[in-house]
């Protein structure tokens, strides 16, 4: 059945670290295949947003539905299998790339998409990686390529929605358009990203603009 809801359904999310809120009062609704940029200045919670909806973060108010999922702690595991997110400097681990992309495929979750690493080398080229760096240590390579391969491992594993987290700081004027190239062509993936490239929030339907000031007020007692 075709999801006629939102892919991510955000109220009144608050995440308060130490004691001060890095967010509070968020709302934010995407639509299936949109694509949204969150901006706005360092400390305004854009990254903090992401990581939530991953569940890397547990928010002490409000909450987050995946596909119309209410997301929590016995959920998390099973809506990950539709979540993509894509680091500043993406770890790889200590191998090579190829083996990364590979062991992906070692959980059960995932043992039925194995096929799809076939399409490996013409992703690949696609992202303008060569063959090469397939098989380098991964500690070796540069920010960008480690973006790319993260991004060629979320089209692998089929995952619907996909969140980059300042993927352009790392990318050069052409590796950035070959990004913005697959994303706007990617008519049913829905992504979210956080950036503050003027060139990036260009590409995007919507761009979300969070305010430091909005988002820190005092921290009441407990």
């Amino acid at each position: 059945m075709m999801n006629t809801g939102y892919d991510i359904e955000i109220n009144g999310l608050g995440v308060r670290h130490n004691n001060s809120w890095v967010l509070r009062g968020f709302d934010l609704k995407v639509l299936p295949g949109e694509k949204v940029a969150l901006s706005g200045p360092s400390g305004s919670g854009k990254s903090t947003v992401l990581k939530c909806v991953m569940g890397l973060v547990e928010p002490q108010e409000g909450s987050i539905s995946v596909q119309g999922r209410a997301l929590n702690a016995h959920s998390i595991w099973s809506l990950r299998h539709q979540l993509a997110y894509v680091a500043q400097e993406p770890d790889l681990g200590t191998g090579t790339p190829r083996q990364a992309l590979e062991s992906a495929f070692a959980y059960k979750a995932n043992v039925g998409l194995r096929d799809n690493l076939k399409k490996l080398p013409v992703l690949a080229e696609r992202f303008k990686l060569s063959e090469s760096l397939l098989d380098k240590e991964s500690v070796s390579l540069s920010g960008g390529e480690k973006q790319r391969f993260a991004l060629v491992a979320a089209l692998l594993l089929e995952r619907p929605i996909i969140l980059l987290d300042e993927v352009s700081s790392a990318l050069d004027k052409v590796n950035k358009q070959v990004v913005v190239d697959f994303i706007q062509e990617a008519v049913d993936t829905t992504v979210v990203s956080v950036a503050h490239d003027p060139d990036w929030l260009s590409f995007a339907e919507r761009v979300v603009h969070l305010d430091i000031k909005a988002n820190i007020p005092e921290v009441s007692d407990e």
